[in-house]
């Protein structure tokens, strides 16, 4: 009995440092756009192993992506607390954005090209293949976190 009550205490006593250190994560305060750019960079160098006139040149590529991202959470986020549903897009809608987005991957891909030599340019498509492959595993998982949800609410 008493081992049973001293794990059942031991598991309480996670479970609660647990959850206050979610909680302490979200308390954290954003990096502005040029910190969040200096450390990508700083990562690139330390993977590809750029030169200083590289990492000149990739700063503002980066600095932009990362703006756009910002931008584009803003958006979705206001939407999502002022209670907007996402309206369906037509097809044409949806191929314009779609279309828009990859224009922006091929000129950013051409751009790194510029810069990037092969050997540097190799590496930099598997990272990028890893964190696409990582994004997209994240976004099924969350799909099925929202279906479950979804499913129990409506029972």
């Amino acid at each position: 009995m008493k081992k049973i009550v001293a794990l059942l205490v031991l598991a309480v006593g996670f479970t609660i440092t647990t959850q206050a250190q979610r909680g302490e994560r979200s308390k954290h305060e954003k990096l502005t756009v040029e910190q969040q750019t200096e450390l990508a960079v700083k990562k690139m160098t330390l993977k590809l192993d750029l030169t200083s006139a590289q990492q000149r040149q990739i700063k503002p590529l980066i600095a932009e992506k990362i703006a756009k991202r910002k931008e584009m959470h803003a958006k979705r986020k206001a939407m999502k607390e002022s209670g907007d549903k996402r309206e369906k897009l037509s097809a044409n809608e949806r191929y314009a954005k779609k279309s828009k987005m990859l224009d922006a991957q091929i000129a950013f891909k051409s751009d790194m090209k510029r810069i990037l030599n092969e050997k540097q340019l190799e590496k930099f498509e598997k990272m990028s293949a890893r964190k696409m492959h990582g994004a997209k595993k994240k976004m099924k998982k969350r799909k099925h976190k929202k279906e479950m949800k979804n499913d129990k609410s409506d029972k």
